[in-house]
Parts: structure tokens; C-alpha cells; sequence
């Protein structure tokens, strides 16, 4: 064994007359994992919370929207094909977008009523997933009355169920010598779907195009917008542009989901840095137990210090001794800290067993992913400020001449 490591070694296991510098040590250790433990868990739930919001809002919503500042598109069947011959995307669906109300016995509520195909939207939209019950393809009815799908906790709130008959009051109706009036339709719930976003479980109705058009009186075929999947999420930008240019530019125009979600995402990223700089000053507070840890060692081993550097031990060999017993410190605090902040993300991921109330969070439990880089950076930062801890109280112990701490022995 190295003679450095050696030292050290004893040094940090000391008995007897030392054990409360050993405590002291187990006390700096503990300090640095509860610091490590705590960085891994906090960073790890702000990640998840970040990557469920993502995939949560690029679930019920699109990669890529097209739109035009005519407000409408026509002949989209064309522009469809024509799109999918892009690189990067993967598919598309026409959409029609606008506010209306939902009538029923039980309420009325606003909401955001959205006209699909049933036959691509499943390709684009998460929504053909997340249907607890009913199908996509009925929303062209049956009958005389036609079929719209919607949020789980809009059909609590409404007293719905599949099957249930409702009323819907868009604003588009004809004014009229007794003033103003809404056009009313009839639809027959044919599907609930639950994304897990109370914000879209409670505000969100599908129906066809065709009916979406009849009541909003769009004279013609047109709809509002197509929407987009992508291959490359990150790149799609560049999609979106090479998407316009290929459709022949203006008046069409993209919007894509980091434009559409950006400052929402900005803050969760501010956030997640402001509790690394926080909790890393858990770290430093264990690193400077480390500086007391080896300050008492000097002070306890003056003697032992001058015997060794009369034995022929260099300043150098004096200094990696102290620097060596910090940074086995911090060793194995980090170590430690990574397990048990590990075992906490596993056992959160696990059992759920920490909830969220779902009418305040658009998620009804904490969410964690464990990336490799902050795994990396967690480690990196910890040892630079176990060794940073060392420098002081190991250059103090070589400075030391063998004849001043023996004179007094």
C-alpha cells in the first residue's frame, strides 16, 4: 500500500484517545452524503417533472402546427400529401379550433372544442390512447345526432357518461331583430379519454370536422390548421420551416410546441438551477466539516507529523496525507449520498407513495428520471469541494518543522 494512503488511512480510523476526530469524520461523511442524496432526488423530480409535462403536452397536442393568416386552409387533403413528402414528419391531421359551451341538467361550462378526423387524429394526438371508453371513430354519429369526446373530469363535472345526450352553444349564431342569438347543437358523448392533465380533462371536447364546421358556418371546406408529428422533437424548427417552404410559403405559417410552451419550460428550468445552487451548499456545509475534521487531525498529530519528517517524510508526502484523508471523506460521503439518493428516486418511481392533488398539479404524483449527465456533475462537484476542503488544513500540516513541534514534547 502506498505510504500516503496508508497514513491516511490510520489517520481517519483513529481509536482510542482519537475516536472523537472519527466521529467528527463520520460526521463530515454523513454531511456530504445527506448533500448528495438530496441533490440526486430534487434534480431527479425536477427532470421528471419536466420530461411528464413534456410528454404530456406533446400527447394531447402536436409537435408542429400549420396555420395561415387567412385564419383558414383550404383544399388541406392536398396540402396533407403534400407534407408528408417532407423529411421529418411522420404524420398530419386537419384540425379545427374554437370556444364554445357545454350545456347539461348538471352545469355549463366553456371549453375548447376541437374538430378532427377520426381517422388520422390517432396518427398525430395522443387522445385515441387515452380514451378510457368509446371509441374516436363514432364521432360521426350513428344517427341524427352526432358524437363528441370528452375529458374525464369535464364528464364528472357535468354528470356525463358514454351514451349521455348534451347541449353545445357556439357563439356564432345570427343576430336577429330580438337580438342575438347562439347556435345550439345536440351531441351524444361517445367517448371520455383521461390524458392526466386536469387543465385538458376538464376543458377539451373532440368532434368531426364536418359538424365542426356546420357550427362554427364555415362556408366551405376549410379548417383552421394541420397539425404535425415529428421525427426529431428538438430539431423541429428546422421541420417547420422546410414544411412552409414546401407548401409554397406565404400566407401559411408555423408554430411549433417549444414556441407554443416556452416560458413555461424556461421556468422549470430556472427552477430546477436555482435548487442545484440551494441544495449544493449542503455539499459545501459538509465540505467544511471535512476542514475541521483534518484542522483537529493536524492539531492531535503535531508530534506524529515531526516524527515523520524526521524519519525523511517530505512536505509533499506531509500534504497528500491530509489531502488524501479529505478526499477518502468525500469518497465515500459521495458514494453513500448517491446510494441513498438512488434508493429514494427508486422507491418514489416505485410506489407513488408521495401524492399531488390533480386540481392543482397537472399530475397526481412526483415524477423522476435520473439523468447521466446530473449524475456526473452531482459527483464532480462534490469531490471538487471535498478536495478544496483539504488545501488549507494540508498545507498548514507540511509547513510544519520537526524542530518547533518537538520542542515542547
Amino acid at each position: 500500500m502506498h505510504f500516503e494512503l496508508f497514513v491516511s488511512l490510520r489517520y481517519l480510523l483513529a481509536r482510542r484517545k482519537q475516536a472523537f476526530i472519527s466521529v467528527i469524520s463520520l460526521i463530515s461523511v454523513l454531511g456530504v452524503a445527506i448533500g448528495v442524496a438530496s441533490l440526486i432526488v430534487v434534480l431527479g423530480v425536477m427532470n421528471g417533472f419536466s420530461e411528464n409535462l413534456r410528454d404530456k403536452i406533446l400527447g394531447i397536442n402536436s409537435h408542429l402546427i400549420l396555420g395561415s393568416v387567412k385564419q383558414t386552409i383550404g383544399n388541406y387533403d392536398q396540402l396533407v400529401q403534400k407534407s408528408l413528402q417532407v423529411d421529418g414528419v411522420v404524420a398530419a391531421t386537419p384540425f379545427i379550433y374554437y370556444e364554445v359551451m357545454l350545456s347539461t341538467p348538471s352545469g355549463v361550462k366553456g371549453v375548447v372544442l376541437r374538430g378532427v378526423s377520426p381517422q388520422s387524429a390517432g396518427t398525430v394526438l395522443s387522445v385515441e390512447k387515452d380514451l378510457i371508453s368509446g371509441s374516436l371513430a363514432d364521432l360521426a354519429g350513428n344517427g341524427d345526432t352526432p358524437g363528441i369526446v370528452i375529458g374525464k373530469e369535464l364528464a364528472s363535472r357535468l354528470g356525463l357518461t358514454l351514451g349521455s345526450r348534451l347541449s353545445l352553444l357556439a357563439p356564432s349564431g345570427k343576430k336577429s331583430a330580438a337580438g342575438f342569438s347562439p347556435k345550439i347543437v345536440f351531441f351524444n358523448v361517445v367517448g371520455i379519454f383521461s390524458s392526466g392533465m386536469f387543465e385538458y380533462d376538464s376543458s377539451l371536447a373532440f368532434v368531426s370536422i364536418p359538424e365542426a364546421q356546420k357550427i362554427l358556418g364555415f362556408e366551405g371546406d376549410f379548417v383552421t390548421g394541420i397539425e404535425y408529428k415529428v421525427s426529431d422533437i428538438d430539431g423541429v424548427q428546422k421541420i417547420g420551416e422546410a414544411l412552409v417552404r414546401a407548401l409554397g410559403g406565404f400566407p401559411l405559417y408555423s408554430r411549433n410546441w417549444i414556441e407554443m410552451n416556452q416560458n413555461l419550460f424556461a421556468a422549470l428550468k430556472l427552477e430546477k438551477t436555482a435548487m442545484a445552487v440551494i441544495l449544493i451548499m449542503i455539499v459545501l456545509v459538509g465540505s467544511f466539516s471535512i476542514i475541521t475534521t483534518l484542522v483537529m487531525m493536524v492539531m492531535e498529530k503535531t508530534k506524529d507529523i515531526a516524527v515523520l519528517m524526521a524519519l525523511g517524510a517530505t512536505p509533499p508526502q506531509i500534504r497528500n496525507i491530509f489531502i488524501l484523508q479529505g478526499s477518502l471523506i468525500g469518497a465515500v460521503g459521495t458514494s453513500i449520498g448517491f446510494g441513498l439518493g438512488l434508493a429514494i428516486c427508486s422507491l418514489l418511481e416505485k410506489y407513488q407513495f408521495i401524492k399531488l392533488p390533480a386540481d392543482v398539479y397537472y399530475l397526481d404524483h412526483l415524477p423522476v428520471k435520473i439523468e447521466l449527465l446530473d449524475m456526473s456533475l452531482i459527483a464532480v462537484a462534490a469531490m471538487a469541494l471535498c478536495f478544496l476542503a483539504t488545501l488549507y488544513p494540508a498545507r498548514q500540516a507540511a509547513k510544519m518543522h520537526p524542530t518547533e513541534a518537538l520542542r515542547y514534547e
